[in-house]
């Protein structure tokens, strides 16, 4: 009797590409291959999802909270499994928590929480994001100015922990050198810039010390000019370069997005949500940093009108770029599948790749979720 699992769509997804006639096999929670529809090995069983098409889970490297939880003022294993939870009905079965600039005792118990979660195979979190301390305070955004600084040398020692999965660290070069970045970069940790005034030449410098990413592009650093292209500039014209986007229709106009879309790479650009605690809660309002964020029409915001990260989920994201800025539906799942994952270096996620999860979103034709299986699993 076999083990295996096959499912079945009208069309299957593999992080790349659209199959036709074709089916996944899944053995013991894990991806096998693709197969003719004829070819289903002997005694599996054949889930027939009646779907238009079957992608792999989403993966979202910039997720601050969800479900009510925000990871700056919880930063525990179980807080992090309730953000995990609330953005699943959403498609995202791979997240990186973030946690910002705060006090230090913040982040470094930021940073146990994630190793802890990840020790226990807490489904969905495979990392952890420091977005902060280490940035401008001409370009803060939401961040709290008193807790920026350069950093040191204990810095460096918390982001290189070998327990903490895939580490992104946002950083300024404001407030870390060259040399701090080369030294991530060696040790595997991912460094993007953000929250920085940087001019282009600066961000070449970090590019070529190490820097392999950009964290939600044109927010919170120095807009494109065409005489002072800026980071937004050097981010464009590198093609190592990872971007994140927060596709919400708040942070960047649509119109704009649509021009990095037309001009840019798809398995560089990765969609972020920046959630916060609001995705999966239904409260009005929350505090950050002792200070009331409001949500009013999918919008957060400070008193002072300042955005605080945003109130989106990973599908909405998608159906932006597909419905208000002409992207083709296979390209927005592909930067929220493999893209994200190659920037991350994942081969477990974000694919229907030989050993990959079966982390399993079901679409219908509007690219609605109709169900999630997770390693192979129905789920809520």
């Amino acid at each position: 009797m076999s083990s295996a699992t096959v499912f079945r769509a009208r069309t299957i997804f593999d992080g790349w590409v659209v199959h036709r006639d074709r089916q996944l096999v899944v053995e013991n929670g894990i991806v096998t291959g693709l197969a003719h529809l004829d070819d289903a090995p002997a005694g599996a069983r054949i889930v027939d999802t009646q779907a238009e098409l079957l992608s792999p889970g989403f993966v979202d490297w910039q997720v601050n909270g969800g479900g009510g939880v925000l990871f700056n003022d919880d930063p525990s294993p179980e807080a992090l499994e309730r953000i995990a939870d609330a953005h699943r009905p959403y498609g995202t079965t791979a997240l990186v928590p973030t946690v910002i600039t705060d006090e230090v005792a913040v982040t470094r118990a930021a940073a146990d929480a994630a190793a802890a979660a990840i020790a226990r195979g807490s489904p969905g979190i495979i990392g952890i994001h420091f977005e902060g301390p280490h940035i401008s305070v001409a370009r803060k955004g939401v961040h709290a100015p008193q807790f920026i600084r350069p950093m040191e040398d204990a810095d460096r020692a918390m982001l290189c922990r070998d327990d903490l999965g895939r580490v992104v660290a946002t950083i300024a070069p404001e407030n870390a050198t060259p040399e701090d970045v080369a030294a991530l970069d060696d040790a595997g940790v991912i460094v993007s810039l953000g929250h920085t005034a940087a001019d282009h030449d600066a961000a070449r410098r970090y590019f070529a010390a190490g820097a392999r990413a950009v964290t939600h592009l044109f927010n919170a650093m120095e807009p494109l000019h065409h005489r002072e292209p800026g980071l937004i500039g050097a981010a464009l014209e590198n093609p190592s370069i990872h971007i994140g986007l927060i596709a919400d229709g708040h942070h960047v106009h649509p119109a704009v997005l649509s021009m990095v879309f037309a001009n840019g790479p798809r398995d560089r650009l990765s969609l972020v949500t920046d959630a916060m605690s609001s995705v999966g809660d239904r409260s009005d309002s929350f505090t950050l940093n002792g200070r009331t964020v409001k949500r009013a029409n999918g919008r957060l915001t400070l008193e002072d009108g300042t955005l605080a990260g945003s109130d989106l989920d990973m599908i909405s994201a998608i159906h932006l770029c597909v419905q208000a800025c002409g992207v083709a539906p296979v390209d927005a799942l592909r930067m929220a599948t493999s893209a994200p994952a190659r920037m991350l270096g994942l081969t477990a996620h974000g694919t229907f790749s030989r050993g990959a999860r079966a982390d399993i979103v079901a679409l219908g034709p509007d690219l609605r979720i109709e169900a999630m299986f997770l390693a192979g699993m129905p789920c809520t």
